[in-house]
C-alpha cells in the first residue's frame, strides 16, 4: 500500500513498507542525500529533518508516522536556487570540515532560530548539544549559527534584543 508524504512542498508516493524508516526513503527512494545515516538510533543528529516545523530524527521516524506531515530536508532550504541564511553561514565560516554533521546542525539550528531569533552563544551551544561533530568544528558551527540569526535580523529588520554582552566570543 502506497504512503503519500509531503517533502520539500511536493507530495510524492512510497511503496515502502510502513515500518521503513524516514531516512531510507528519503535517500534511496526519493535521492535526497542531504539527511545522512549516523547512528541509526537518534544519538548522533546526522540525519536531521524537520517535520511540522520540529527537527526529527529520520533513522528512528517510521514512514507510517509521516503522513499528512511537512518534511522539509536541507535540499528544501533552498529558495529559488539561492542558499538559505544557515547554509551561506555555514560556507561563510567554513563550519563544516568532514561535513557529515552538517545537516543535523543546520536543520537543528534552522528550527531552534525560527523560535528564536536572536540567540545567545550559550543558547546556540545548549540547542546544537545533541548533534555531533567529530571534526571538532563546534566553534566555527556556533559561529556560522550566530552569523545566520543576524544576517535573518537584517534582512527582515528585527531588531536585535541581546546585548553584546550577552554575547561571548566564539573564537579561539
Amino acid at each position: 500500500m502506497a504512503v503519500s508524504i509531503s517533502v520539500n512542498g511536493q507530495v510524492h508516493q512510497s511503496d515502502a513498507a510502513p515500518d521503513t524508516p524516514l531516512l531510507y526513503v528519503l535517500r534511496n527512494d526519493l535521492g535526497l542525500n542531504g539527511a545522512k545515516y549516523g547512528c541509526g538510533v537518534s544519538q548522533c543528529g546526522a540525519c536531521t529533518v524537520i517535520i511540522d516545523s520540529k527537527a526529527t530524527r529520520s533513522c528512528v521516524t517510521a514512514l507510517s508516522e509521516t503522513g499528512g506531515r511537512r518534511i522539509t530536508t536541507l535540499e528544501g532550504l533552498l529558495s529559488n536556487g539561492k542558499a538559505h541564511a544557515l547554509q551561506q553561514a555555514f560556507i561563510d565560516e567554513q563550519a563544516a570540515q568532514c561535513g557529515y554533521c552538517a545537516n543535523g546542525m543546520i536543520m537543528t539550528a534552522k528550527t531552534f532560530l525560527d523560535r528564536n531569533p536572536n540567540p545567545s552563544e550559550a543558547q546556540v551551544r545548549k540547542a546544537l548539544a545533541a548533534n555531533f561533530c567529530r571534526c571538532g568544528t563546534h566553534n566555527r558551527i556556533v559561529r556560522a549559527v550566530l552569523r545566520a540569526a543576524k544576517a535573518t535580523a537584517s534582512a527582515t529588520g528585527r531588531v536585535s534584543v541581546a546585548t553584546e554582552g550577552d554575547r561571548k566570543s566564539t573564537r579561539l
